[in-house]
């Protein structure tokens, strides 16, 4: 039974590579895993397990915005990501001692998805060759550049092992809206 359910898999991989390309797919796979590093750092600078120099995790807000893939950008425009927000802005406001600050970016970023008119946000989520691609690229490249001054030089922020996770996820967020622009080639 199980070796069907792969076959149907493997057949729905294969069509959906054949329809797209190979490129569009890469980019679609590093569009999930940048979001989700850029997740995962803004959570991980929160945490107790972060090294001495901290990251700008509020640069991680307009990232997302950006770089966020349309099936959760557009779920949190919806009523769910509106509710969110209220709750961020009602907690915020009425209840500051009780709102604590490890949830104030990520409280941020969703009113920036929820609050953001359509037509500017598709100015700055069009496929990243334009204006929100730039300030994905800068914004990557400004916190790979203070992280690698923070460990003294890129030898030193690989060989470190606390600073190697943010080395890896730094690089994540560099390469995809690199890469992007290429895999937009074979678009046409």
């Amino acid at each position: 039974m199980e070796n069907i359910e792969y076959l149907k898999l493997q057949a729905a991989a294969g069509k959906l590579i054949h329809s797209y390309g190979v490129p569009v797919m890469i980019t679609l796979f590093l569009k999930w895993l940048a979001s989700f590093v850029a997740v995962f750092l803004m959570i991980l600078d929160r945490t107790k397990w972060k090294y001495s120099n901290k990251i700008k995790t509020s640069l991680l807000a307009p990232y997302l915005f950006s770089s966020l893939p349309v099936v959760i950008f557009q779920f949190l425009r919806t009523g769910f990501g509106k509710w969110i927000a209220l709750l961020t802005v009602v907690l915020r406001l009425f209840l500051p001692n009780h709102f604590h600050e490890s949830l104030e970016i990520p409280g941020a970023t969703i009113l920036l998805i929820v609050v953001t008119p359509s037509d500017i946000g598709a100015v700055f989520r069009d496929d990243l060759r334009y204006t929100g691609g730039f300030g994905c690229i800068l914004t990557s490249l400004y916190l790979l550049n203070n992280h690698t001054k923070a460990c003294g030089d890129i030898k030193n922020s690989f060989t470190q092992k606390d600073k190697i996770t943010y080395t890896i996820c730094l690089w994540i967020l560099f390469v995809y809206p690199i890469l992007s622009p290429f895999a937009a080639l074979f678009y046409l």
